[in-house]
C-alpha cells in the first residue's frame, strides 16, 4: 500500500494523515478514546513477551555497557569519541566510514526460526507477544512499500513481523506491534557532521537517518506506516513509545496530537470490522495521553499500590536490545526475581510485558531462554493464581514468623530484617491466592487477614498434596507449612 493509495482512499484531515474516522464509533477525542474497553484476552492474560530486535542488535553495545543498547543509534553520533575504539575493534572502521547504515546488511537473521521463538514464548507461559515493528532508528521490520529501509529489502530479506505473527498466532497467542517512529526526527543528530557526511557518501541513507523535522510530511508518513502495518497484520495491540515532545508547545505538537487521536480511533474502529478486541498503551514518565486513555506504562514500571489497569514493559537485564556484555556475564534477573516481579505486578492490577533482546542472527541467548522456561514451569503449576486473577483488597505484605524467644514466649516478629517473609495476594471468585516469596520455615501470621470474617473452606498448596494447617487468630491468619516444597515462590490457595 503506497502513501498515494492511502491518501486516495481517505478524505478531509484524512487526506493529510491517511485515516478515516468519519461515522466511527470511537471519535478522535481523548474523551471518546477513554471509553475503549479493556480486551478480555489482555485483562485475563497477564503475561506478554516484548521484543527489541533490529540493526542495533548487530552492535550489542552502548558506551560503558550501560543503559539501552538500542540507544546506540543516537549516542554513537552525539558522542562519537566514546565509540571510536569499539567501532574499530568490532567493525574495523568508525563513522563516517562505517556508520549505522552499514550495520543493516549485518542484521541477517540467518539463524532465525519464528516457529521456535513462538514455541519458546508459549512454553514460557506468555499469552501475547509484541515485537518492535520500527524503532527510533527508522528501519522497518515488516514488508513495507513506504521505505527502502525494510527487512524485506535489506538485511534479512524476510518479513520479520509477518512471519513471527503467523507463528505466534498458530500457538494461540495474541500478537501486537510496537511502533517507535514518533521520536525518529530527534534520533540521528547532525551536530557532529557525521550524518551529513554519511549521506553524502551514500545518498540513499538520507531516508534512513532522516527526516529531521516534525513537519506535515513526517506526520503523514508516520501515520501511513502504522496504517500499512495495521492493514497487513491486524495487530491485537498498538504499542507507542514515550513522546516527550507532546509536553512542549507549538503548531506541530498540536498537529501530531491530532494525528495520534485519529490514528488510535481508526485502529479501534477498524478492529471492530475485523471482529477483534484490541488495545493500546499510554506510556511515559509523564504519560502521553490523558489519564484513563489506554493502559499506563513506563520503562520497568513498578507501583506501590493497586492501580488502574497498567503494564510493566520490563527488561531481563538493563537493556531492551541485545547487550553482549549482559549475555557474557549473565547479568539477567534470576528466575526467582522474574516470578516475584510477575506476581508483584499482577497483585497490583498490572500485566508484565517482559522484554527479550535477540542477537542479530535471530538466536535468543541461552540465559534468556532458560529464564523464560523456568517461568513457564512455575506457571504450569501456579498459573491459576496469575491468569484470570484480580487484585485482592491489598496487594501484599511482609509478615513475621512465630518465634519462641529465650523466655519461651511465642510472638510475631515484625522486623524487616529478622525472620520476615514477603507475600503477594491475588483473587478469583471464592478464592484468595497467597503467594509466598520465601519458604515458610516456621509458622507465620498474615496480618492482612486481621478481622477477616468470611468462612474459610480450606487452604492448600498448589502443586503439592501436603496438609496446610491454619488458624484464624486475633492477629491474622496463621499458616503452618514448615515442610512445604518450594521453588521460586509458593502459592497457597485459600477457598471460601
Amino acid at each position: 500500500m503506497s502513501g498515494k493509495r492511502v491518501k486516495l482512499a481517505l478524505s478531509g484531515l484524512v487526506a493529510l494523515f491517511g485515516i478515516n474516522v468519519l461515522a466511527a464509533q470511537f471519535e478522535p477525542t481523548w474523551e471518546s478514546l477513554a471509553e475503549a474497553p479493556v480486551p478480555e484476552w489482555w485483562d485475563q492474560g497477564k503475561f506478554g513477551i516484548f521484543i527489541h530486535w533490529g540493526p542495533y542488535s548487530v552492535a550489542g553495545y552502548k558506551d560503558g555497557h550501560r543503559g539501552y543498547a538500542e540507544a546506540i543509534t543516537a549516542d554513537m553520533y552525539k558522542r562519537p569519541e566514546r565509540y571510536t575504539d569499539f567501532m574499530i575493534e568490532k567493525f574495523g572502521a568508525t563513522m563516517p566510514e562505517f556508520g549505522y547504515k552499514d550495520m543493516v546488511p549485518m542484521f541477517t537473521a540467518k539463524n532465525w526460526d519464528p516457529v521456535a521463538w513462538a514455541k519458546l514464548f508459549k512454553d514460557a507461559g506468555a499469552t501475547y507477544v509484541i515485537p518492535t515493528g520500527e524503532h527510533h532508528d527508522g528501519f522497518v521490520l515488516w514488508d513495507s512499500e513506504l521505505t527502502p529501509w525494510t527487512a524485506t529489502k535489506k538485511g534479512p530479506k524476510r518479513d520479520l513481523i509477518g512471519d513471527l505473527g503467523k507463528a505466534v498466532r498458530a500457538e494461540g497467542m495474541k500478537y501486537g506491534i510496537s511502533y517507535h517512529r514518533e521520536r525518529h526526527p530527534d534520533r540521528f543528530t547532525r551536530e557532529t557532521g557525521l550524518i551529513d557526511e554519511e549521506i553524502k557518501r551514500m545518498p540513499e541513507a538520507a531516508s534512513l537517518y532522516g527526516p529531521f523535522e516534525y513537519d506535515d510530511a513526517f506526520i503523514a508518513d508516520y501515520v501511513a506506516r502504522w496504517k500499512e502495518a495495521e492493514t497487513k497484520y491486524q495487530p491485537d495491540f498498538l504499542w507507542i513509545d514515550d513522546v516527550p515532545f507532546l509536553r512542549e508547545d507549538g503548531p506541530q505538537v498540536a498537529k501530531f496530537e491530532t494525528a495520534f487521536k485519529e490514528m488510535i480511533a481508526d485502529y479501534l474502529n477498524t478492529a471492530q470490522k475485523w471482529g477483534k478486541q484490541v488495545y493500546f498503551n499510554n506510556k511515559g514518565k509523564t504519560i502521553n495521553w490523558p489519564k484513563g486513555v489506554g493502559c499506563v506504562e513506563a520503562d520497568n514500571l513498578q507501583l506501590d499500590a493497586i492501580g488502574p489497569r497498567w503494564q510493566n514493559p520490563a527488561t531481563l537485564g538493563t537493556s531492551y536490545a541485545y547487550m553482549e556484555n549482559e549475555e557474557i556475564n549473565e547479568l539477567y534477573k534470576t528466575p526467582a526475581e522474574l516470578i516475584h516481579l510477575l506476581c508483584d505486578v499482577v497483585s497490583k492490577n498490572g500485566n508484565l510485558l517482559l522484554n527479550i533482546g535477540p542477537k542479530a542472527d535471530g538466536t535468543i541467548p541461552e540465559g534468556m531462554q532458560t529464564r523464560l522456561l523456568a517461568m513457564g514451569e512455575w506457571l504450569k503449576v501456579n498459573g491459576e493464581a496469575i491468569y484470570g486473577s484480580k487484585p485482592w483488597k491489598t496487594y501484599g505484605e511482609w509478615s513475621g514468623e512465630l518465634i519462641e524467644d529465650e523466655a519461651g514466649v511465642v510472638h510475631t516478629s515484625h522486623s524487616m530484617y529478622i525472620h520476615e517473609k514477603e507475600f503477594r495476594f491475588t483473587a478469583k471468585e471464592d478464592v484468595i491466592f497467597i503467594i509466598a516469596f520465601q519458604p515458610l520455615e516456621q509458622d507465620v501470621v498474615l496480618v492482612s487477614f486481621k478481622g477477616f470474617d468470611q468462612d474459610i473452606k480450606s487452604i492448600s498448596l498448589l502443586g503439592s498434596d501436603i496438609t496446610v494447617e491454619w488458624d484464624m487468630t486475633s492477629a491474622g491468619l496463621k499458616l503452618s507449612a514448615n515442610d512445604a516444597p518450594f521453588r521460586l515462590a509458593a502459592v497457597y490457595k485459600l477457598e471460601l
